[in-house]
């Protein structure tokens, strides 16, 4: 599946919005402005001017929204799901290259709130997604403890953890320490 530059990193920045919200043991991350702004700078969304608490509460919203989105049962639902968000976000495409971002797409309208901007632009990532008969594709992660948001970009659509190397190796291990101790019980 190819993806566009832009879509990506939107695709990652709705990703790490909604596994800022306080689930699976987690408390909450974006617990207030200096948070947001600390998430803004680090996703380097750009042009959305001095955030207040109003900024934090219509972001959380949005996450809100988009956890909507993933839980979605069918694409049908997905796609309502979406358009509300964006047409909420008064979308208005255009072509941009700043930064070091070669020519891309933003679906905001220029001075935009931080969570119009979110909404616009990682709501078209997710049409994006749907449109190309992908929403399999976004996931949660399957461990127990967890339920972190991701996008399964694999090839055969096969991944099951927010990251092997954490959540899955976790299982892997135990796992395979049960069955050592099931051994050792049958000896």
């Amino acid at each position: 599946m190819l993806i566009p530059h832009d879509t990506r990193i939107a695709l990652d920045t709705v990703v790490d919005l909604m596994n800022t919200a306080p689930e699976g043991g987690r408390g909450e991350e974006l617990d207030d402005v200096t948070a947001l702004c600390a998430f803004v700078e680090g996703h380097r969304i750009s042009d959305v001017g001095d955030l207040g608490e109003r900024d934090l509460q219509a972001v959380r919203d949005v996450r809100r929204r988009f956890t909507e989105v993933f839980a979605a049962q069918d694409a049908r639902t997905a796609a309502r799901l979406i358009n509300q968000l964006v047409a909420a976000a008064g979308t208005t495409p255009q072509l941009t290259d700043h930064d070091d971002y070669d020519w891309h797409v933003h679906y905001f309208a220029p001075g935009a709130s931080v969570a119009d901007h979110l909404a616009a632009d990682c709501g078209m990532a997710l049409a994006f997604i749907l449109v190309a008969g992908e929403r399999e594709r976004l996931r949660r992660c399957e461990a127990p403890d967890c339920g972190r948001a991701f996008v399964d970009l694999s090839r055969n659509r096969s991944r099951r953890y927010c990251d092997s190397r954490t959540c899955g190796n976790r299982l892997h291990v135990a796992a395979y320490r049960a069955r050592r101790k099931e051994a050792a019980g049958d000896g």
